[in-house]
């Protein structure tokens, strides 16, 4: 009798020593991205009394690098995709490192807000960039999985790290090291990447469109700004009112130049591709929401139980090693399991831990919270790494600039209007215990009806 033989299911080359050093050197500098996002926070006491910076204008040493951080995501992205990807992410991490290097020799507030916000600019180069040279320098399948993997680990491990570095050098060494800090991983990074990371931009090179960029950079840039300043002064304010309503007037207008233009910034079929629709959708939710309980949960452990900004950025060291552990894991499981099905059960177990924060009471609870912040954690990993496997799967490398930006435009936005909009929540009314457990019960219930939203979106293939 004849036997059949199967042939045997290709599979990928694995990693080269070359491609581990360009990994290396796209995973750090996403990484300390995200440890800017939050290395400061536990200094900005002891920096308003440095530099003469009152509780009222304290806010602008995070508004002033989230607003260009977030706002020029796109536009930098599609730069990339027409003029030289590898040449913007080396300027990106030059002008980060120079204006940390001004941030942590500020002299005054203007030196340092501008030091700030030079520091987002370039952030806003390089976080793009650099996951677009990811896309691209690592094929689809197995190797973009595992390489994605490790950027989302990271990039939720550097938003952690920064928290417990930043309360250990503060008090160690004062706030300016933790900007000096970010200066050095420049210095360590940016001598690696031009020998290592190959050049590829868009080959038929469409004009730029310039419409677009203006209405959506100005549409994000006034939209972070009032969710910014919201989270200090409240919605009442004409400035939050007036720069509120010209955001969502600018996406409008973006959205009606886009449907029009030959050679759109953003391509509206793109965003009708499900998976890259749904797949942002989860990583806008899985970021605030995640970002609204680290912060809430910070000031429960502070306030409520009168931990120091010390023992508060341990608590959140546990979260840093479940992260390390889910990261070898996630690949794996989406590997097996496909990354959408990942993402809507990522999604509803974050959900589901955050739940049972609601447990937390007003004498005791830092342990609990560590392990439901840790276990929501995990959770949340796997939805950053499937949402940005899901976004980006299918998508031309022409294009992978556009999708890349989509995906971390979508992270930056998400890390910023998280705190603003539930942070005011939790301070409002003066009861901040029964504020916090308000703000899990909506965070909570926005999650698990997202994940309910996304499977039923995703059911059958884009």
């Amino acid at each position: 009798m004849a036997t059949t033989l199967t042939p045997p299911t290709p599979t990928q080359p694995a990693l080269t020593g070359r491609s581990r050093l360009i990994l290396f050197v796209l995973c750090a500098a996403q990484f300390m991205v995200a440890l800017d996002f939050s290395v400061l926070n536990v200094a900005l006491p002891v920096l308003g009394a440095d530099l003469g910076l009152d509780a009222s204008a304290l806010q602008w040493a995070v508004t002033a690098f989230a607003l260009p951080s977030g706002g020029f995501l796109l536009l930098f992205g599609r730069i990339g995709d027409l003029y030289g990807r590898k040449k913007l992410f080396l300027a990106g991490l030059a002008l980060f490192g120079t204006a940390s290097l001004l941030a942590t020799f500020a002299w005054d507030p203007a030196s340092f807000l501008a030091g700030r916000a030079l520091q987002g600019l370039g952030a806003a180069a390089i976080v793009p960039t650099g996951m677009s040279l990811l896309t691209t320098t690592f094929p689809e399948g197995p190797q973009r999985d595992r390489a994605l993997g490790i950027s989302g680990t990271l990039l939720s491990l550097g938003f952690t790290i920064g928290m417990v570095l930043g309360g250990v050098m503060t008090d160690t060494l004062g706030w300016r090291s933790t900007m000096g800090l970010l200066a050095l991983f420049t210095l360590i990074v940016l001598p690696l990447a031009p020998g290592l990371l190959p050049e590829s931009r868009t080959p038929d090179r469409p004009r730029l469109d310039v419409p677009g960029a203006v209405t959506v950079t100005g549409g994000l840039l006034a939209l972070i700004y009032a969710l910014s300043t919201a989270a200090e002064r409240g919605f009442g304010g004409a400035d939050v009112l007036v720069t509120l309503v010209a955001g969502v007037v600018l996406l409008g207008a973006f959205v009606v130049v886009e449907s029009r233009h030959a050679a759109p910034l953003v391509s509206l079929p793109m965003l009708r591709r499900r998976t890259v629709a749904f797949g942002n959708l989860g990583g806008l939710i899985t970021f605030s929401m995640m970002s609204a309980v680290i912060f809430v949960l910070t000031l429960y452990l502070q306030e409520t139980l009168g931990l120091s900004a010390f023992a508060t950025g341990l608590v959140f060291g546990v979260q840093g090693a479940v992260s390390v552990f889910a990261g070898t894991i996630v690949p794996k499981v989406i590997g097996r399991f496909g990354a959408r099905r990942v993402l809507v059960f990522s999604l509803a177990g974050q959900g589901l831990f955050v739940a049972t924060l609601l447990a937390i009471g007003t004498e005791s609870g830092a342990i609990l919270a560590g392990v439901g912040v840790s276990l929501a954690s995990m959770c949340h990993l796997g939805a950053i790494i499937s949402y940005g496997v899901t976004a980006t799967s299918g998508v031309p490398d022409g294009e992978q600039g556009l999708a890349t930006g989509l995906v971390t435009t979508t992270q930056q936005v998400g890390l910023t209007v998280g705190i603003p909009l539930l942070g005011a929540l939790a301070t409002t009314g003066g009861d901040l215990y029964g504020g916090v457990r308000t703000v899990l019960a909506l965070d909570a219930a926005i999650v698990l009806g997202t994940a309910v939203l996304i499977g039923l979106g995703l059911r059958r293939k884009a």
